[in-house]
Parts: C-alpha cells; structure tokens; sequence
C-alpha cells in the first residue's frame, strides 16, 4: 500500500531498474528450465517455478549479490511493479471466471470454502498463543492482532495459484475443478475483505473511506458497461480494438485501484470486481482476454511464482531446530485444517471422499495475499523480525510445493475423478448443464449454428454454455506485396494472418447475436492442416469436457435450392470427428434456414418454428430425442416426435413371400428385438411424461419397407423447418432395407443421407446425431 505514496526512488534510478530487470530476466530463464524439466514427471508450471525461486534463494542471500542485485532504493520499484502486476491478473481471472457456474452453485461452493477457511482459523487460533512466544515482532505487537494473522495465514488459500494448477493440469472443465476454483476465489476474497477491515479499523474514517471504496468500484463497473458498449460498436471491421482504446479501460482500472490503496484498501478485491461485472461479449472483452492473458500468463505469473520461492531463506530456517519445528507445526497445521474442514463439508454434500482430499489439497496452496498479510502490508499492525518473517514465509511457500505436487499425483492417479461424465446427452437430466461446443470453418455457417444455440438456450430450466470454434485451414503463407510504409501503418497483430475477414465477419455475427438475446457464446480457434484438423476438435472438446459437438456440413445450400459440395477436406474432417469425438456428434444440414437472411430475422420474428424428430429405434435416435427435449422449451419451438414402426402385416408378408431374402429379413428382425425392448421402455417413460402433459406432439407412422419411410418423408417435407434424426447407431433396421441403394454421404447414416440429398425436396434443416459410445466400457461406435 505504501508503494503508492512513494512512485519513484530518490536516489540511484538506473541501478535499482536495471538490476530488477536482471533479476526478471534470470527468474524467467532458470523458471523455464525447471518448467521443462519437471514437465516430464508431471510436474505444473508454478511448482517448478517455485522451485526455481527456491534454487535462487540461497545466492540473493550472498553479500555481493544482494548489495548488487538487491539494492535497498529498489524496494520502492519492486512494490511498485507488483502492484502494477496484481492489479492485472486479478482483473483478468475475475474477466476469466465463469460467475454462472457460482451463482447456481453458491451453496456448495461457498460451503467448501468456509469449512477449511473456519477450520483453519480455529487451527491458526490454536497454535497462535504458542507461536507468540516463539516468533518475535519488532513493536511487540498486541496478542489479538498476532492471533488474526496467524489465522488468516493458515485459512488463505491463493486463487492465481488454484487456477493455474487447473489450467495446467487441465481439470479446470471438470466439476471438481470447478468447485475448486470458485471456492478458492470465495476464500481468498474474504480472507481480503477481513485484513483490510483488520488493518483499517483503528483509523478514525475508515467507515467514509470503506463506502467510498465501494462508491469508487460501482462507479468503474457503472463505465466501463456504457464504454464497453460504446467501443464494440465503433470500427466494425476491426478484429481487436486499438492501443489507445485499451489503454483507456486499464487506466481507469489503475487509477481506481490507486485511490484505494492511498485510502489505506487492498486493491485486489476492487480489481476482482470489476473484472467479474465487465461485460463479456464483443470486441472490448475479447481484446482485453487475448492481450492480457498471453502476458499474465506468460511473463508475469511465472516472475509472480518465482520470486515467492526466491525471497526464502532456507539456509537461516532449518540451521534452527527451533525455528525448524516453527514451520513444521504451520505446515501441518495448514495441511490438517483444510483437509479436515474440507472433509467434513464433502461429507456433509455428500461428495465423494476421493473429491474431498483432493479439494482440501488444492485449497491449501498458498500465494501473494499471504504476503500481504505477513509483509509490508500488515506493518500498520504488526511487523515480524526476519527470523519470525522468514519463517511464515517458507511454511507458506512449503505449503504450496507440497499441495501441489500432491495434486500433480493425485489428478493423474485419479483420472475417473476429472473425466467427463456427460459425454452423452441422454443419461443427463434437464437439470443437469449441457456444454456444446459449435465449429464452423466460414462465416456463411454461423446462421444456422446461432439458430441452433438459440433453441437450446430457450429453455430455463436446463442450463446449457456454448463454446463457438472457428476451425481455419492452415495453409503456406503467401509473401505480401505491400511496400514497407504500408506494413508499418498496417494494422496487424500475432494472429490476424490466419482467418482473414472471416474472423472479422464471425465476430461481428457473435456481438450482434449475444447483443440481441443476452446469449454468452465462447470463442475459440484452431489453425492447423485439415488432415490434423480433427484432433484439435476431439482435444478441444475433450478439455471443455462437452456433451456434443455441432458441425457444419461439407455442402452449402445454393439459391436454386440445390446442395453443393464444399472443400473435400471439410468432409474429411467431419468423419473424422465422428470417428474420433470424445462426446456424441452432430452435424447441421443448412437448407430452410439458408432461405432467411440471418439469425437476426429469426430473433424478430414471433412465428412458432416446426420442429420433427424422427424416431426409429437405437441410440443415436435417442440421443435426438435428448437433444429435442432440450429445445422443447423454448417458447418458439413446437416439437413432434415422429416414430416409424413396422407393420406387422407387412412383417407376415414379407416373410411367406419368396421374393425376397427371407434368412436376411429374419436376422434383422432377430438383431431388432433388444433394441425394440430398449427403445419401447424409452419411449413409453417418454410418452407418459412428456406427451400426456401436452408438451410434446407424438404421431405414429407404420411403413413395411424403406420405400414407404421415403414417401413418408417426402410427406412431410414441407411441414417442418427442421429435422433431427440419429445417425443410425440402430444397425440392420427393416424400417431402412433398401433406403442405403443410394447412398452418397454415409457418414450421415441411412435416414440422413436421404434427407440431406439434393434429390430430395424438404424444405426444413436437419440435424444429424450420433450418441457416443465409451469403447473403454466395451460399446463401440456403429
């Protein structure tokens, strides 16, 4: 708080700047190499950073060093830069943090994060009176004061660390990882709020000063709505926004974090805030995301872990026995009270135990507010001797390499824990999240993918996030012939040669979209070749731990109607991914929603949209009707659920007949019957929830052969503006004999194929769905 008041150094500018940007310099350099090194044995990034800090500790202790890297006149510089810095990744994980998740979740998250937070200040309590007499203080601080440090101390836990470790070990997707994070935000954020009330509550207008804080915040968060709005509507054919316009948001993100600070306020809290309440959607957040996060991430978190393991002094701790048992006894403690407090919650959730160990590891790292409370910070309270000082700080940093290598383990021991279990649409319930992730190769695709997204989040009963992900070719690229003046004044970032405008038009059609319906969709983008394009879909929807993936089809519907083929290595892609995808598939068959302009057309118009799906019998026809119930609440939807069934006349007359082959009629209707067994349970607790009630149409259509399924959906062809069938996961149907004479794109399935032919007239999307089948469990795809 003091590195505010005191912005420059008297004395000695160039040597105190120089010798902190060595010191950045080597933290980065030997940090890499653990990072590398400690990769190979599954090791994240922030331990061996940490590590590397603790390998550089002992030679900052050395006299010529430390009078030469570690000059006195640049303590000022260093405050200064760390303020600078946490001001930026606070505010970029409160941008990050996905606040829905915690707000349906308030209850259990909050509750893991009080039961080792109180936990821990019952433990701090505890041992403080002990630790009173060991650990000096230089102003022989009051008891009381003591006490509270100790105890914020043993209930923090570092929220910066908690999500670095998820990204890095990649669990942050998965349930556990979730409650993980939000819970270490919930407890850090009020460990904050309790030290800023500690260290303020002597002073005479703390009250004034606490309520202007919060006067200052609401203001910051009130402009930046109205400033964000009003820059994502200039320069429509910008990707990113310019410097000037960027510079403006983190300017007043600094200044209002500064008057905090010189109030005598944390900052942290303020900055969290105002990220957590910034708007999300168009070209201001996406701008702020990728210019902050690949610096934060980059740069300053790896200095930020660093420098924590730098400042030990290992040497003077364990030369004591002392002081040796002093950390001992924090450690445990830390270890001790998180776990216990954690357990006892999970108990109470009945979360599984496994869960619990896990949560109350990963909960007891610790990072820059404990600092905070043991540093220059707390000097308006209590200042620690450097015995007393170095030993709060090497349990803190012990605490966070032994949590976290623990965590390392226990994620790659533990792989069922963090593995998706949802890659299916069918076993969830309405209540349950569905996570979809939408790909579109070009901007002539998002129409139908944003339609498609809008039905399913019609319904409030069923939370749903969609990840939207721009697939792009990667292809040689070509020497520009622009002169050099005209490079210079070009605008250009590091990833604007790839994607061209149609990054710009996507964008473009995203804002609009999520501006009109209030609809969150998140970005990604791959750029690879289309032979390896597959894997970055299957990666990518494996780490965001997705129920289904959407995909384009190859062919785009042209004015006369017709369907044209598209690039080979989009279709290559598709099979691919249906072959590969960790979670059931679907793939869009652009036709009747290719006749309106654009989604914005179908947000204006009140007409109710006629929705059929066809059931047939299987897996992925129940994966459809899945999906179809999730749409089914939407106001704009009117559903029908279409059942084809076999008439048993014309079962007894194929099979007298001798003109056709009756060993392969009879084994087709032998392979049907565990099926049909499956599919009549299914649909009959279907029908007596969903169509009793009135919510759902239903209709029964008896057919004998493929022919008369064909003629039955010409029938209907114009009656629906969409339609959603299953791939085929049936197998060998009577329903479908003959339906695969024509096959063109079997990847579809039979009924697909047929609907998706440019020969046959409909005049209705449709959407094709394949349920995922674990192989691991012995079910294969079809």
């Amino acid at each position: 708080m003091d590195a505010t008041h005191s912005m420059f150094c008297d004395n000695d500018l160039v040597n105190p700047l120089s010798s902190m940007g060595m010191q950045v310099s080597c933290i980065l350099v030997v940090s890499h190499v653990f990072n590398v090194i400690f990769r190979t044995v599954g090791q994240p990034g922030p331990i061996a950073q940490i590590l590397a800090g603790l390998v550089l500790g002992p030679m900052s202790h050395i006299e010529y060093i430390k009078a030469t890297f570690f000059p006195a006149s640049s303590i000022n510089y260093y405050e200064v830069v760390s303020f600078f810095c946490r001001i930026h990744f606070m505010f970029l994980f409160g941008l990050e943090m996905n606040i829905h998740y915690t707000m349906r979740n308030l209850r259990m998250v909050s509750l893991v994060a009080c039961g080792g937070a109180i936990m821990g200040g019952v433990f701090g309590l505890s041992v403080s009176f002990y630790l009173y007499q060991e650990l000096h203080t230089i102003d022989n601080a009051p008891l009381h004061y003591f006490c509270m440090i100790i105890m914020l101390v043993v209930s923090n836990t570092s929220s910066p660390m908690v999500i670095r470790l998820a990204a890095e070990l990649r669990f942050a997707a998965s349930d556990v990882g979730r409650i993980a994070i939000s819970a270490a935000l919930i407890t850090e954020m009020g460990c904050l709020l309790f030290f800023n009330v500690m260290v303020n509550w002597r002073k005479p207008n703390h009250v004034p000063s606490g309520i202007g804080c919060v006067i200052i915040t609401t203001a910051v968060v009130f402009i930046n709505r109205h400033l964000a709005v009003w820059l994502n509507a200039r320069h429509k054919n910008q990707k990113y926004l310019r410097a000037p316009e960027l510079l403006l948001i983190l300017f007043l993100l600094l200044t209002s974090s500064m008057i905090i600070e010189i109030w005598g306020y944390n900052s942290i809290i303020n900055c969290f805030i105002i990220g957590v309440l910034f708007p999300k959607e168009g070209k201001t957040a996406r701008t702020l995301l990728h210019k902050l996060g690949y610096s934060i991430y980059n740069f300053v978190l790896p200095v930020y872990f660093g420098y924590l393991g730098l400042q030990c002094d290992l040497i003077n701790v364990f030369k004591s026995l002392d002081r040796a048992t002093d950390t001992a006894i924090l450690i445990l403690l830390s270890i001790g009270s998180k776990l216990g407090g954690t357990l006892i919650v999970c108990r109470y959730l009945r979360i599984p135990a496994s869960e619990g160990i896990f949560l109350g590891f990963i909960l007891n790292t610790r990072g820059y507010s404990d600092l905070l409370f043991i540093g220059a910070a707390a000097k308006q309270v209590i200042t620690f001797d450097s015995d007393a000082y170095n030993v709060l700080l090497v349990s803190i940093v012990f605490n966070t390499i032994i949590s976290g290598i623990i965590v390392a383990f226990l994620v790659r021991g533990e792989e069922k824990m963090f593995s998706n279990n949802y890659t299916a649409i069918e076993p969830q319930q309405m209540e349950d999240e569905l996570r979809i992730l939408a790909c579109v190769y070009d901007p002539r695709q998002v129409s139908s993918v944003l339609a498609t997204v809008l039905a399913i989040h019609g319904s409030r009963v069923s939370p749903s996030t969609t990840y939207l992900m721009h697939l792009i070719e990667l292809v040689k690229k070509i020497k520009s012939n622009l002169l050099y003046h005209e490079k210079e004044n070009a605008d250009f970032s590091d990833d604007d040669d790839y994607g061209g405008n149609d990054v710009v038009e996507i964008n473009n059609a995203l804002d609009t979209f999520t501006a009109e319906t209030k609809i969150l969709v998140h970005q990604r983008r791959a750029v690879s070749a289309f032979p390896s394009l597959y894997e970055d879909v299957c990666n990518e929807a494996e780490d965001l731990q997705v129920s289904i993936v959407i995909l384009p089809f190859h062919k785009h519907q042209r004015i006369d109607g017709k369907l044209e083929s598209g690039k080979e290595g989009i279709r290559i892609t598709n099979q691919k991914v249906l072959r590969h995808a960790p979670c059931s598939v679907g793939v869009i068959v652009e036709r009747g929603l290719a006749r309106v302009p654009g989604f914005s057309q179908l947000l204006a118009s009140e007409a109710i949209q006629n929705v059929a799906t066809l059931f047939f019998g299987g897996p992925d026809d129940r994966e459809a009707i899945a999906w179809s119930l999730r749409i089914s609440g939407s106001p704009r939807v009117n559903l029908t659920i279409i059942r084809f069934l076999l008439s048993s006349s014309s079962q007894n007359e194929q099979i007298e007949s001798g003109e056709s082959d009756d060993k392969e009629i009879l084994m087709s209707l032998s392979g049907e019957e565990t099926v049909n067994e499956i599919d009549n349970t299914f649909m009959v607790d279907f029908y007596n929830r969903y169509v009793t009630s009135g919510q759902i149409g239903y209709v029964e259509k008896f057919v004998k052969d493929g022919a008369q399924t064909v003629d039955s959906l010409k029938q209907i062809g114009d009656m629906y503006s969409l339609f959603i069938v299953g791939k085929g996961g049936r197998g060998q149907s009577s329903l479908t004999i003959g339906m695969s004479d024509w096959e063109e794109c079997p990847e579809l399935g039979t009924v697909g194929d047929v609907l998706a032919s440019s020969d046959f007239e409909i005049h209705g999307s449709v959407l094709i769905v394949q349920q995922h089948r674990d192989v691991k469990k012995g079910i294969l795809h079809d």
